[in-house]
C-alpha cells in the first residue's frame, strides 16, 4: 500500500518545523505532478480529508517538478544506505580512510592493529614487528628494554629486581657472570682477580676461601700435602711446610740450625750446627778424634781436635817432659818426649834455663870470657842462636826474667846485618821492651856484633856479660821451601853469607821490609 505523498514529505521534513506553534498561519500549495523542493518557511500539514493537523511539514514549491515513487517497487530511493559513498571508515578493512595512518587489514610489521604506524615505544605490542613487549618508555631497567625486548640476562641492561650486573657478553670469568651476578669469591665461577673458586669455606683443600690457590706459606695447612704452614719459617715448621726437625735436610735458622746435611758431615754436626773444632762435639767425619771445647794443648785433646801424643808438638802436662814435634832423637827432646841429657851447653857454659818445650835454652859462660859475636859456640851441638820467629813461636809459658844486666841478665839471639853496612846486631831480649822470656818480642838488632865475611864490624868484646839464647834445629828449615811459621826464607843450603841464613831468616831484614835494624 502506498502512503500519501504529503505524508511522506511531512515525515521527512517534520523536524524542521517542530518549533511552530498551533497559532501559526498555514499556507498550502499543491501540484499534482513535478519535483518538490523545500523552502525555509514552515506550514501546517494538509490532511487529504480536509483537516489541518499540528504536525510540522515543509512548504512545497509547485514550480519544481516532483517525481513520485511507486511503493510497489523495491528499488531504494536516492541517498539511501545502500550506497557506499559517504560511509564511516573501518580499521581493518584494508582501506586507509579517515584518520587512519595505515590499514593492512590487520597487524603487520609496519602497521599496528589500530591502524597506527608500528614503532617501538608507541605502547602498542606488535608481534609482527618482532616486538616482545612495548611499555611506551625509554627506561631500560624495567621488564621491557631497548628494541621492545623482554629483559633478560645478557641483554646489556641491568634489571635491578633480579640482576647485579649485565655486561651483555657470555664471558663467565670477567667481573659479571653469565647469570648476571657480580663477581664474588665463593660463587664457583673463576672470575677476574681469582685463582680458583670452589664455592666452599674450606682452607684445607687446593683453593682457599679467599679464592687463592693453596700454596706453602699461605698460613693454611693443605690436607695431604703440607704437615704445617706458619706463613713462613718457625720453630716448628720449615719453609717447605714440613715439620722442623734436625736431620730433615732443611736448614731452619729460626730453630737455631746453621746446617742440615741429614747426617753428620765434614761441615755439619749431628745437631745441625756447623762442625768446628772446639765446639765440644766430636765429629769423626770431619777428622776429629776428640773435642773438649777448650784451647788448652797440654791436656789429652790438643789443637785440631787430635788426641794428645808424643810428637804432636804439644807438651802433655804430667805425661811428657818435652815435645818438639819432630822425629829427631838427638836434639833437646828425644822421640820419647824426654829431655836429652846429652845436649848440654858447650865451651864451659852452664845451662841457665830451658823452655817448656825443651827446644830452647839459655847458656852462659860463668867467667864472661866469650864475645857477643861468638855466643853461638856456647850452644849444644847442632844448635844455633834463635831467630825472632823461633823465639816467639816456642816461648809459651817460659818463665825466665831478663833485663839490662842489673840485676837480670841480657839474653841475645840471631845476628842480623844492619841497614847501611853499619855492622850487625843481635836480637836482644831484656833492654828492649820485655822482662821475661815468656813474652813475645818485636824485631830489633840491639847489642852490636859482627858477622865475618857478611857484615863485619869493630865493636869488640865490650858486652861479654850477655847470655846466649840457643835453639834446636827446625826440621823443615833447609828443605828449600818456606813451609813453617818459623821461616822467613829457605834456600836449601848451609851458606851463612848469602841472603838467607841457616836459621831460615833474612840476613839483611831491611831489604825485605823488616824494620828494626
Amino acid at each position: 500500500m502506498k502512503r500519501p505523498l504529503l505524508f511522506l514529505l511531512a515525515f521527512a521534513l517534520g523536524p524542521a518545523i517542530g518549533g511552530c506553534s498551533d497559532d501559526s498561519p498555514a499556507t498550502t500549495t499543491t501540484e499534482a505532478t513535478g519535483s518538490a523542493s523545500t523552502s525555509g518557511s514552515t506550514t501546517a500539514v494538509i490532511d487529504t480529508t480536509g483537516g489541518v493537523t499540528s504536525e510540522p511539514t515543509t512548504t512545497i514549491d509547485s514550480s519544481v517538478p516532483m517525481t513520485t515513487t511507486d511503493s510497489s517497487t523495491d528499488a531504494p530511493t536516492s541517498g539511501s544506505s545502500g550506497e557506499s559513498t559517504g560511509a564511516a571508515p573501518v580499521c581493518g578493512d584494508g582501506v586507509v580512510g579517515g584518520d587512519e595512518a595505515c590499514d593492512d587489514a590487520g597487524e603487520s610489521a609496519a602497521c599496528n592493529a589500530d591502524c597506527t604506524v608500528a614503532v617501538c615505544g608507541d605502547a602498542q605490542l606488535n608481534a609482527a614487528a618482532g616486538e616482545e613487549c612495548d611499555d611506551g618508555n625509554d627506561v631500560d631497567t624495567d621488564n621491557c628494554v631497548a628494541g621492545c625486548k623482554n629483559a633478560t640476562c645478557g641483554d646489556g641492561f641491568v634489571f635491578p629486581d633480579n640482576e647485579g650486573c649485565d655486561d651483555g657478553n657470555q664471558v663467565d670469568d670477567d667481573a659479571c657472570s653469565n647469570t648476571c651476578a657480580l663477581a664474588s669469591c665463593g660463587d664457583k665461577i673463576v672470575q677476574m682477580g681469582e685463582d680458583c673458586d670452589d664455592g666452599n669455606m674450606d682452607d684445607t683443600d687446593a683453593c682457599l676461601q679467599t679464592c687463592v690457590k693453596a700454596s706453602c706459606g699461605d698460613g693454611a695447612i693443605q690436607a695431604g700435602v703440607e704437615t704445617c704452614d706458619d706463613s713462613g719459617e718457625s720453630l716448628t715448621c720449615d719453609l717447605d711446610c714440613t715439620a722442623a726437625m734436625c736431620g730433615d735436610g732443611v736448614i731452619n735458622m729460626t730453630a737455631k740450625e746453621t746446617c742440615d746435611d741429614k747426617v753428620e758431615s765434614k761441615l755439619c754436626d749431628t745437631d745441625c750446627t756447623a762442625a768446628t773444632c772446639g765446639d765440644s762435639k766430636v765429629n769423626m767425619t770431619a777428622g776429629e778424634a776428640c773435642d773438649d771445647g777448650n784451647m788448652v794443648d797440654t791436656d789429652a785433646c790438643v789443637m785440631g781436635c787430635k788426641a794428645a801424643k808424643c810428637g804432636d808438638g804439644f807438651v802433655q802436662a804430667n805425661v811428657e817432659a818435652c815435645d818438639d814435634g819432630n822425629m829427631v832423637d838427638n836434639d833437646a827432646c828425644t822421640n820419647a818426649c824426654k829431655l836429652n841429657q846429652n845436649l848440654s851447653c858447650q865451651a864451659g857454659a852452664v845451662e841457665k834455663s830451658v823452655s817448656p818445650g825443651g827446644t830452647m835454652k839459655v847458656c852462659d859462660h860463668p867467667n864472661n870470657t866469650v864475645c857477643e859475636q861468638d855466643q853461638e859456640t856456647l850452644c849444644p851441638v847442632n844448635w844455633h842462636l834463635c831467630s825472632l820467629k823461633e823465639f816467639n813461636n816456642r816461648n809459651a809459658n817460659w818463665n825466665y826474667a831478663v833485663g839490662s844486666n842489673n840485676p837480670n841478665p841480657v839474653v841475645v839471639g840471631e845476628i842480623y846485618c844492619r841497614n847501611g853496612n853499619s855492622g850487625a846486631g843481635h836480637i836482644t831480649l831484656g833492654p828492649y821492651g820485655i822482662n821475661n822470656l815468656g813474652t813475645d818480642s818485636t824485631f830489633n838488632c840491639g847489642y852490636g856484633s859482627s858477622r865475618p865475611n857478611s857484615c863485619p864490624a869493630n865493636y869488640g868484646c865490650n858486652e861479654l856479660f850477655v847470655e846466649a839464647l840457643c835453639c834446636s834445629p827446625n826440621p823443615k828449615c833447609g828443605n828449600g821451601a818456606v813451609d813453617d811459621v818459623e821461616e822467613e826464607c829457605d834456600d836449601g843450603n848451609n851458606v851463612e853469607t848469602d841472603d838467607c841464613l841457616n836459621s831460615c831468616t833474612w840476613r839483611l831484614p831491611s831489604a825485605h821490609g823488616i824494620g828494626g835494624c
